[in-house]
């Protein structure tokens, strides 16, 4: 008898032997291990089938829409792998530089004070014989250069003229002192200007510095009262110096030649430098631009009171007679002498105040009024042309600070505005031959740039 066989007997399998399960820590050392050695394989295989990129360049800017600019890659920075300390031993850090600028009342212990130096070391430095007297003498606008290490003094530098410097080092000995030559170069420059409200205003247009506009002034201010004769259209030419050292423009010099035209006149004045060092300047012919007298004697605003036989006394309200020229100008304004002279006269005069008088040749005499204070000049001494003898005041019967100026030729009051100046004495006659010798190539070369000028004038005005 056959049994029906079972569906589940065809596959029907003996239970399979149980196998121990593997450690799950096996498993993630293997898988762990696996994947950094297939990436190594990777790599190789890379490496072995396509060519090595190219090395980066250079990250490229590129304009943004909002017109920025960006790098594309990342800009790499290089760090030095010397040590700071090794830096610092190499390249030592700067040393402080310090100017020190001499004013009124100041001595250099008192700017070392001020600046925390080495009052010690200042005095080391005193005791060099190219240092003690430069350090005596000492005037406003000096300046002394230092250079130092939190106030240890290493260098000390000044001048001691427009050619000669003073070096202080410290060495391993000490300090050590050195005069230095610092070597001028004198160039010629030319100049034109062409007056429209001042001589001031058009020298500064020209570029001229206040010490040529003011050398200008004094050389022709025997003949030209620049105050009140200064017309528009008036113009000048000039030919002076300019000092340069190391390459640099250090000032303006003396003016060599200069021509000026006021008013239809034409004024010309040369330099002239004698055998002794002195210098003066003449007209072409020889004759010398000073007068015997300064036709203005101090710096003024204006001319208050005229020369006027028939005025009415401001004070008095009298008619009485003006016989002289009062220059308004500020309380303190030095009042300078006329010309050489003695002084006869000095004190107290009436309503005059205080009031110098003056003695001069050709029995010539001047006075001068309404002084706040007098000068050093004393009865009996003797003042040179342009020297200093009295101050601007309101002293006398005297309504605001003025000059009153008299000038008297034997004894008779003249309008010192019209009377005519004696000349001063002519270039000396040793030295005439050499002075007409030398003048004629000035006035040429003045002569040359001034028709560049007026041509270029006249080229523009088309």
């Amino acid at each position: 008898m056959h049994r029906p066989v079972s569906p589940l007997l065809h596959d029907y399998k003996p239970p399979a032997e149980k196998k121990p399960k593997k450690s799950r820590a096996l498993q993630w050392f293997v898988v762990g291990l696996g994947i950094p050695l297939l990436a190594v394989a990777l790599v190789t295989v890379l490496n072995t089938s396509t060519p090595a990129p190219p090395p980066p360049q250079e990250p490229v800017m590129t304009a943004t829409e909002d017109t920025e600019f960006v790098a594309e890659e990342p800009v790499e920075r290089i760090y030095s792998d010397v040590p700071l300390v090794l830096a610092d031993a190499i390249n030592p850090p700067p040393l402080d530089e310090l100017t020190l600028t001499i004013r009124r009342g100041d001595t250099l212990d008192k700017l070392f004070r001020k600046n925390d130096l080495d009052l010690g070391q200042l005095s080391e430095m005193a005791k060099l014989d190219e240092a003690r007297e430069r350090f005596r003498r000492l005037k406003p606008g000096d300046e002394f250069v230092i250079k130092h290490d939190n106030g240890h003094l290493k260098s000390m530098s000044t001048n001691l003229s427009l050619t000669q410097a003073l070096h202080i080092e410290l060495t391993d000995e000490g300090y050590e002192a050195e005069v230095i030559d610092r070597p001028i170069e004198k160039r010629k420059r030319l100049a034109y200007g062409v007056i429209e409200s001042s001589l001031f205003e058009s020298a500064a247009a020209a570029g001229l510095s206040d010490r040529v506009i003011m050398n200008i002034a004094g050389i022709f201010a025997w003949d030209v009262d620049f105050v009140l004769d200064i017309r528009e259209g008036d113009n000048y030419y000039v030919q002076y110096e300019e000092i340069w050292q190391d390459g640099e423009h250090v000032m303006d010099g003396e003016i060599i030649a200069a021509e000026f035209n006021n008013n239809g006149r034409n004024h010309k004045a040369i330099r002239f430098i004698d055998d002794d060092g002195r210098s003066d300047y003449f007209t072409p012919e020889g004759h010398s631009v000073r007068k015997a007298f300064i036709r203005a004697p101090v710096d003024f605003t204006r001319i208050s009171s005229n020369f006027n036989p028939r005025r009415r006394h401001p004070i008095l309200n009298t008619i009485r007679a003006h016989r002289g020229v009062d220059y308004a100008a500020p309380r303190g304004t030095p009042i300078r002498a006329a010309g050489d002279g003695k002084v006869i006269f000095r004190g107290q005069k009436s309503g005059y105040g205080n009031t110098i008088i003056l003695q001069h040749g050709g029995n010539i005499t001047t006075l001068y009024a309404h002084m706040s204070r007098f000068a050093q000049p004393r009865v009996g001494s003797r003042v040179r042309q342009g020297q200093t003898i009295g101050y601007v005041g309101a002293t006398g019967l005297a309504t605001a600070n003025h000059l009153h100026y008299e000038y008297r030729l034997n004894g008779v009051h003249r309008n010192p505005r019209t009377v005519e100046l004696p000349q001063a004495d002519p270039i000396d006659a040793r030295y005439r031959e050499r002075f007409l010798a030398a003048v004629e190539p000035i006035l040429e070369e003045l002569e040359n740039f001034k028709n560049t000028e007026l041509a270029s004038a006249s080229y523009g005005s088309r």
